[in-house]
C-alpha cells in the first residue's frame, strides 16, 4: 500500500490476547487483515494480490509466465522464513547450529531464483523497483537482521545476491516505514518471551521490561 501510495488506516492489537472484533474478522486469527468498503480481506498474499488488481502501478510482471514465477517465489516464503527462523528461534546453542547446518539449502534456491529471474543489476528482486516477491520476503530479512547483530553467524556471507537484495530492501524507507517506530523493541521482547537463546544477549532494560 506504501508503495501505491493508497490511504489507509492501521490498528495495531495485541497478538497474544486478540480481541473479540478482531477474530470475527479473521477466520485464521491472523495478522494482516484489509478491510475494504466493510468486507474483510485475510491473510498477506491475496491482500497484496488485491491490491495489485485494484490498484496502479502493477508490481507483478506484465508477463503472464513471469507473473506467475514471481507467485510461485512469493509461495517459497514460509520456507525461507522457517529457515531463517530456525536459527534465531531457537533455544540452546546447539540448535542455532542445527538451524545454521539446514539453512543454507533453502537461501541457495533463492539464490539460483535471483540470478535466473533478474537478469539485471536489482537493486531488488526484479530490478529497480520494488515488486510482490520484494514485499513478501523484506518482513523475514528484517528480523534476521535484527538477530544476525547479537548471532553473528554470517549466514548470509555465502550468497552475495541474498545478501546485496536484503541490504537493498532494509535501505528502502518504504520498508523500514511500513513497521511501527519501536518495532526492534518489540522484536526483542518476543525473543525474550520465547525464551531463545539469543535473549542472553539483547539489552538488559528489555529483559527487565518483561
Amino acid at each position: 500500500m506504501r508503495a501505491k501510495e493508497v490511504e489507509f488506516d492501521v490498528t495495531y492489537i495485541n497478538l497474544r490476547e486478540k480481541p473479540d472484533w478482531f477474530l470475527e474478522i479473521s477466520p485464521h486469527g491472523k495478522v494482516p487483515v484489509l478491510v475494504v468498503g466493510g468486507e474483510p480481506l485475510f491473510e498477506s498474499n491475496a491482500i497484496a494480490e488485491f491490491l495489485d488488481e485494484m490498484v496502479p502501478p502493477r508490481l507483478h510482471p506484465e508477463d503472464p509466465i513471469d507473473r506467475a514465477r514471481h507467485r510461485a517465489w512469493t509461495d517459497f516464503v514460509p520456507d525461507f522464513a522457517k529457515a531463517l527462523s530456525g536459527v534465531y528461534y531457537t533455544r540452546t546453542r546447539e540448535e542455532v547450529d542445527e538451524g545454521l547446518a539446514q539453512a543454507p539449502r533453502r537461501v541457495a534456491r533463492l539464490e539460483e531464483a535471483i540470478e535466473r529471474e533478474r537478469g539485471n543489476d536489482g537493486p531488488f528482486f526484479r530490478g529497480k523497483t520494488l515488486c510482490l516477491v520484494d514485499a513478501a520476503y523484506a518482513p523475514f530479512f528484517q528480523r534476521f537482521a535484527f538477530a544476525e547483530r547479537y548471532l553473528e553467524t554470517g549466514l548470509l556471507d555465502s550468497f552475495p545476491l541474498v545478501k546485496a537484495w536484503s541490504g537493498a530492501l532494509l535501505a528502502e524507507e518504504l520498508v523500514t516505514g511500513s513497521v511501527v517506530s519501536h518495532f526492534e523493541d518489540e522484536f526483542a521482547k518476543n525473543l525474550v518471551r520465547r525464551e531463545t537463546y539469543i535473549a542472553q544477549f539483547l539489552d538488559a532494560g528489555t529483559q527487565a521490561a518483561e
